[in-house]
């Protein structure tokens, strides 16, 4: 070899309009950058402006293209970049730059989750608001058959209550429903046992209301505070609060897979299914908002209006709760829960009462 040669890297050449390839090397040679073979046979040479260096993305394979039009193709990006450098490019390529420079894609990263935060805070709420005003009924009857099926074939089972408590519990009820906004029509009480459940009292989106043995048990026999449970949920149906919560949930699904991927069927499950109903606990302005339906419901009715307050002196008593925690996942019981119904109760009397 010459004292004036520099090697510079292997690969392979190429010549124009072949698919031949030849085991070569790229060397510095008199000023100009030439491919030869191991037999020292040159095959391609220019001066380094003359070349066209493809850019560095990542491991992938750097083409040098030579004005007649051969290639030579190397994987040592190591080497080309140091004889870029060397001849006065210091750039290496965007892409490239992009990947070596971590800074800039943990900066990429923020701002995606900044942008999924304004959507979550001010677009999703308006998409959801649009989606529950489009929904047909067919949609909400649909996730609820689904949804009490499932729950009939691994949760609940068929209630061991007595005609007599059914019978009261099933009149009572339908006082109020006559008074609420959708009519006695729209809303089907169901009895069951609540096995894993426990006491609990919900409503899907179409008016399918469940009350469960359990519950009715620790009531110790107000009729009346189960009444005004079951005014509350009620709430929930005609504030539609459970297509809310599950548009919700299925924007959340969507944003999620938006930045992480596919997320499965977890969508599909909450829109069609409706498995995942029960998953959904409700903000405490919804339930706030149910508890003041109750307390208007029950007032119509000619019942106790505070009567939902007792159930949660309930929980106080029998089960410890004074906190903020729950003992269903759709009703957390807090003091200022109970205070804020009576609150509410004693300024509808005031409206109503005569001056």
């Amino acid at each position: 070899m010459a004292s004036d040669e520099k090697p510079v890297c292997r690969g392979d050449w190429h010549p124009r309009d072949s698919s031949r390839s030849v085991p070569a090397q790229l060397i510095g040679k008199n000023g100009h950058i030439a491919a030869q073979t191991d037999e020292g046979e040159e095959l391609a040479s220019a001066l380094f402006p003359a070349l066209d260096i493809s850019p560095r993305v990542g491991s992938i394979p750097r083409r040098i293209e030579f004005p007649d039009g051969s290639l030579f193709e190397t994987a040592d990006n190591g080497a080309i970049d140091a004889l870029q450098l060397a001849n006065g490019r210091k750039r290496v390529g965007l892409i490239h730059g992009l990947e070596r420079f971590h800074p800039r894609l943990l900066i990429f990263v923020v701002a995606v989750f900044l942008l999924s935060g304004l959507v979550y805070r001010y677009a999703l709420p308006v998409l959801v608001e649009v989606a529950v005003a489009v929904t047909p009924p067919v949609v909400p009857h649909l996730m609820s058959i689904s949804t009490l099926e499932t729950l009939d074939r691994t949760v609940l089972s068929e209630t061991k209550l007595d005609d007599a408590k059914r019978r009261a519990i099933s009149d009572g009820f339908a006082r109020i429903a006559i008074n609420s906004t959708r009519g006695p029509a729209a809303y089907t009480l169901n009895f069951r046992e609540g096995g894993a459940i426990g006491p609990n009292a919900f409503a899907l989106p179409d008016g399918t209301l469940i009350i469960t043995d359990e519950l009715v048990d620790l009531s110790g026999g107000d009729t009346e505070m189960l009444i005004g449970v079951l005014a509350h949920e009620i709430g929930h149906v005609e504030l539609e609060h459970s297509l809310r919560q599950i548009y919700r949930a299925a924007g959340m699904a969507g944003l999620i897979m938006l930045i992480a991927g596919d997320v499965g069927d977890s969508a599909e499950d909450l829109l069609v299914q409706g498995s995942g109903l029960l998953a959904l606990s409700y903000s405490r302005d919804a339930e706030a908002a149910a508890d003041r339906h109750s307390v208007e419901l029950m007032q119509e009715a000619g019942y106790d209006a505070t009567a939902i307050a007792r159930f949660f002196e309930i929980i106080e008593k029998k089960l410890g709760d004074k906190s903020g925690t729950n003992i269903l996942s759709t009703h957390p019981g807090t003091p200022e829960r109970k205070q804020a119904i009576r609150d509410y109760e004693a300024e509808l009397r005031q409206k109503t009462s005569p001056n």
